[in-house]
């Protein structure tokens, strides 16, 4: 790597490292903040530098001035470790470790890594889940075969009856049933071929979701409400139109069905820097979130809902969410969930590919 400039160098290496890395000067005003920071907190460089230590919300709780003082007196580092950080949505552990940063043997400021042991638990967990669709793609294959048959059945009937109605109106609904199943087999005959990759091209995720949505809210009842929280400038994602609508559509309805005749769903999109996908770490993803306020999933299927035929509703298949995560990732990507009674979120990961950064 050629940098005439050795700062811009040193910014550079900062900002590409996992760990949140914050500087402070000798009065304890924060003088920089790595880009995992920002993302850690959820804030810009620009609204918090030049912030005293104790000023910053984030770190209220956790005594920093207090810290700080001891580091740039005694001129020694320590570590502070498993610290509960009240982050939104939820809190998250981490190590906290300060060192001085000295001049002539002297401290002129000190340096904070903030190091999220959570985000460890979730590459673990990661692996876990891309284990489980080695063995799903398997069952998913020859349940392709034999969905083939009744589907090509259903396209035909609709077909037949579409010729036979006289109203305008009436076979718009025949010939959705026609786009919906002849994207269905496209889809079957890729799950036929798995190695096969998808066929991707520039796509707009907001025009996939609203899609989504619209097919969700027409089966939801009139009282469950879907809303949408869009970043309007995400890029474009690479990526198969056909299966990122399947993949999503699992998840909206499987929150449709879980909040029953009354709720709420929010969908939202967001950039995300520096996301780590099983053992790729990729410079930005699209993160959309599914959120529905339903009673949430019991803890002992939680660790298991993406393997095939597991499913908390008696008249569930236990095949969607699988799919969803099979096809999410021969995009590169991962579905993740959370959930506790009224706040469950899946979590699908989009990377971009190079050239958006």
């Amino acid at each position: 790597m050629n940098n005439s400039d050795p700062v811009s160098l040193h910014q550079r290496i900062l900002d590409y490292l996992t760990d949140a890395v914050l500087v402070f000067d000798t009065a304890y005003r924060l003088v920089y903040i790595n880009v995992a920071g920002e993302m850690l907190f959820a804030v810009s460089a620009r609204q918090i530098l030049g912030a005293r230590a104790k000023e910053l919300s984030f770190l209220h709780d956790q005594n920093i001035e207090r810290d700080l003082k001891r580091t740039l007196q005694q001129g020694e580092s320590f570590t502070k470790r498993n610290l509960s950080l009240g982050l939104p949505p939820q809190s998250i552990t981490v190590n906290f470790t300060i060192t001085p940063m000295l001049e002539q043997d002297k401290p002129v400021a000190a340096l904070v890594q903030i190091e999220q042991l959570d985000r460890h638990l979730r590459i673990s967990m990661e692996e876990q889940l891309l284990a489980q669709q080695n063995a799903a793609r398997m069952l998913l294959r020859g349940l392709a075969h034999e969905i083939k048959n009744p589907l090509g059945g259903l396209r035909g009937a609709a077909q037949l009856l579409d010729r036979e109605l006289v109203e305008e109106e009436m076979r718009e609904y025949t010939k959705i049933i026609m786009e919906e199943s002849d994207r269905l087999q496209s889809l079957v005959d890729r799950m036929l071929a798995p190695n096969k990759p998808p066929r991707k091209s520039p796509l707009n995720i907001h025009r996939i979701l609203e899609r989504v949505r619209q097919l969700v809210q027409v089966e939801a009842p009139p009282s469950v409400i879907i809303e949408r929280d869009y970043d309007p400038s995400l890029p474009l994602v690479n990526g198969d139109s056909d299966q990122l609508i399947q993949s999503i559509l699992n998840i909206v309805r499987n929150a449709a069905q879980a909040v029953g005749q009354k709720g709420h769903i929010l969908i939202r999109t967001r950039i995300h820097r520096q996301v780590t996908i099983g053992h790729r770490r990729n410079p930005m993803a699209v993160k959309i979130d599914i959120i529905d306020d339903g009673p949430g999933i019991k803890p002992e299927l939680l660790g298991q809902i993406f393997y095939p035929m597991v499913t908390g509703r008696a008249d569930g298949t236990g095949l969607g969410l699988s799919i969803a995560q099979s096809l999410i990732n021969q995009h590169g990507g991962l579905v993740e969930c959370t959930s506790s009674p009224g706040n469950t979120v899946f979590s699908i990961f989009l990377p971009l590919e190079k050239g958006h950064d």
